[in-house]
């Protein structure tokens, strides 16, 4: 059957990570009977240039009606002044919102290569693989009231509203859990029940959870400060980490600078598995944002978007081997010593974002062969 795929390739460098992948794609359609139809669309400050909308509702049709939404990146200095319900990233959470994604998944993979890319020494990241699961549909960004009051006398009041229901924790621990059965059988749950009501909630309803089904999980519970100083100290440490859509936003990011640079961390957003066919929707994408500064100059790093399609292709489709000699191909390339100048090191041969991405996919076709 057909894979349908829709592209959402954005502003700034997410045009250009994307144009690897659609490399990845055509081969795997001409050389493996992949079977991907794909369709592109328009997100972010492009679509609001042509739209006056982050994403039109004809594109958010196209993605509700997709196997998978491969994203590439939003934003830029040139919306900066946009009214606030319109600007680029109203697109991203739009598409979170209506497709019901509410677990996201950010790995972050130190690779061998890349031990001594990271701002920690190298012997704290090398062979470091965590798993952090960000939910991604309630909380702080999505709670209302949400708001600026004018209060007189030139003072003003903003306002965000943080809330979370049982249901919202029960679902994403429980990704989190069934997830860490499948990899080293431990979770940690990060919040701040010390100063939050919806931490005190989040704390209990997952240590609940955990008791009534999966107690055969390692738990433990870690107040989100003190994750973030851990991460940076001690990161290995970490297998699972799951945790609110705030805290996971600012922890994944920490968690990508251990790999060594934010082009470096892919991430996959799923909704819940249908009740028919068992399927998700999906949207996959890189960490990273759109980067103004080096568009359009052929230097951006494309691996967390190729990342994010071997996540689609596992999670999506499960095309298993096909992930895995994707993920394999990116870690030969680093381990030959080519490398985007984001990741440069002494000794390594500095390539633009084409070179790399076909250095990829020549090691890809070979492992599919």
């Amino acid at each position: 059957m057909a894979k349908h795929l829709f592209l959402l390739p954005g502003d700034g460098i997410g045009q250009e990570a994307m144009g690897e992948v659609r490399k990845i794609i055509a081969h795997m359609n001409d050389a493996m009977s992949a079977d991907f139809v794909t369709d592109e669309g328009l997100v972010g400050g492009c679509a609001y240039d042509a739209h006056g909308a982050a994403i039109s509702d004809a594109d958010m049709e196209k993605a509700m009606a997709a196997d998978a939404v491969l994203f590439g990146a939003v934003g830029g200095p040139k919306w900066d002044s946009v009214p606030y319900e319109v600007r680029p990233e109203a697109g991203l959470l739009r598409l979170r919102k209506d497709m019901e994604l509410f677990a996201n998944l950010r790995p972050a993979i130190c690779y061998p290569a890349l031990a001594a890319a990271s701002s920690l020494k190298p012997e704290l990241v090398d062979g470091l693989d965590i798993l952090i699961i960000r939910e991604l549909t309630g909380g702080v960004y999505f709670g209302e009231p949400k708001e600026i009051i004018d209060l007189g006398n030139g003072q003003k009041r903003g306002i965000d509203t943080q809330i979370y229901d049982t249901y919202e924790i029960e679902r994403i621990a429980g990704v989190a859990f069934e997830l860490a059965r499948t990899r080293k059988n431990a979770v940690c749950s990060m919040e701040k029940r010390n100063v939050m009501k919806s931490g005190v909630l989040w704390n209990q309803v997952v240590t609940e959870i955990h008791k009534a089904k999966y107690s055969d999980v390692k738990l433990d519970h870690m107040l989100a400060d003190a994750g973030g100083m851990q991460l940076v100290r001690a990161p290995k440490q970490f297998d699972v980490i799951v945790t609110d859509n705030l805290f996971g936003d600012m922890l994944s990011d920490v968690a990508a600078m251990l790999t060594g640079s934010l082009g470096m961390l892919p991430s996959a957003s799923l909704g819940a598995p249908d009740g028919k066919t068992g399927k998700r929707k999906a949207l996959y994408e890189p960490v990273h944002g759109s980067a103004p500064d080096i568009a359009g100059k052929g230097i951006a790093n494309p691996i967390a978007m190729i990342a994010s399609f071997a996540m689609c292709l596992r999670y999506s489709f499960n095309m298993i081997t096909e992930a895995d000699n994707l993920e394999k191909a990116i870690a030969t390339v680093l381990d030959q010593g080519i490398r985007t100048g984001d990741i440069m090191a002494d000794g390594c041969r500095q390539v633009g974002t084409g070179d790399i991405g076909d250095a990829i996919l020549k090691e890809f076709a070979g492992l599919s062969a």
